[in-house]
């Protein structure tokens, strides 16, 4: 019973989605715009932490789109007090383990892998368990898991590679685009209270 317990997805909180400051939507963001995930995750192929969106990552189009939105008060909030955004981690991995980003990124291996299809998710959730043995499993035979060399990445497979790009001649958002800098003329953006006011 207790092997049942410790290896179900419950244990891993796979499937699990914590909740966080913003309602953000990985599936709006990522998956139709196909913002590159290097816009808010910025440190992914220079650190061991791929780091998280700041409360000004967040403003370089909240504050000309969306910006009276009940979705983006705590954004609003967080510029006005000068306090970060204080995101919940999906992915936890043991106190004892060290991981690098970067390193994973610059050798091919995709969000995609580890993360999972996050711009399908609309609120994000944990994919894989990230047991010691899912991760030997990987380093074991890692070849199935890596993804072609893409030239908008600068020659290496990783961020952003296996989800459908995003970056490139082929994003429509992308920091090789000029994204996030000037007004953008964007198509229909939807967001479920989009139209509701800030009261």
């Amino acid at each position: 019973m207790a092997y049942a317990y410790f290896h179900s997805t419950y244990w891993n909180r796979i499937g699990i989605a914590p909740e966080q400051p913003v309602l953000f939507s990985h599936r709006h963001h990522a998956g139709e715009l196909r913002i590159d995930c290097r816009n808010c995750h910025a440190t992914v192929e220079t650190s061991a932490f791929a780091g998280l969106p700041s409360t000004q990552a967040c403003l370089a189009c909240h504050s000309q789109i969306f910006t009276r939105t009940t979705m983006i008060r705590p954004v609003v909030q967080s510029a006005v007090e000068d306090v970060p955004l204080q995101w919940s981690r999906v992915s936890q991995l043991p106190a004892h383990v060290f991981f690098n980003h970067s390193i994973h990124v610059a050798k091919g291996v995709a969000c995609i892998t580890c993360h999972g299809d996050v711009g399908a998710m609309a609120l994000t959730a944990k994919a894989e368990p990230m047991t010691m043995r899912w991760c030997l499993d990987c380093h074991r035979d890692p070849a199935p898991r890596l993804s072609p060399p893409r030239p908008d990445l600068r020659g290496r497979g990783g961020a952003g590679a296996a989800e459908g790009g995003g970056s490139g001649a082929d994003g429509i958002l992308s920091r090789a685009n000029g994204f996030p800098y000037g007004l953008l003329d964007l198509p229909s953006l939807t967001h479920a209270d989009a139209n509701q006011p800030i009261r």
